[in-house]
């Protein structure tokens, strides 16, 4: 089986990609184990604990982040120069994740066959 990764690369309610990339990842481990999800650039403001969507009619789907872990998807991993770039911390992010460089993030991206992009 190939490997998949989802990358998230914008901010959250702006768009739905962010949701229906949610969605998508969620669906996508019904058929497989080998998934690994990356947050990137902006897409570090979709793990943001304490957002307030409804301020702009959007659906609070962030939470629902925190099913990965029901469905079994353990490769996560946020960019440490975005996290940065926004003042960040991983301790601000609603689920645990593993930080790399932006090389450490590009070889791990380079050993998945799919790359889908939300």
């Amino acid at each position: 089986m190939k490997k998949i990764a989802f990358v998230f690369h914008n901010f959250p309610h702006s768009t739905a990609s962010g949701r229906e990339g949610l969605d998508a990842l969620l669906a996508a481990s019904a058929y497989t184990d080998d998934i690994a999800v990356f947050f990137v650039g902006d897409g570090v403001t979709q793990l943001l604990k304490e957002q307030t969507p409804a301020k702009v009619l959007s659906r609070d789907y962030v939470a629902a982040f925190k099913l990965m872990d029901l469905y079994d998807i353990e490769q996560v991993y946020v960019c440490e120069n975005s996290l940065q770039k926004f003042g960040l911390k991983s301790s601000d992010l609603v689920i645990d994740t593993e930080t790399l460089t932006t090389t450490e993030i590009a070889l791990k991206m380079g050993q998945c066959d799919q790359l889908l992009t939300f």
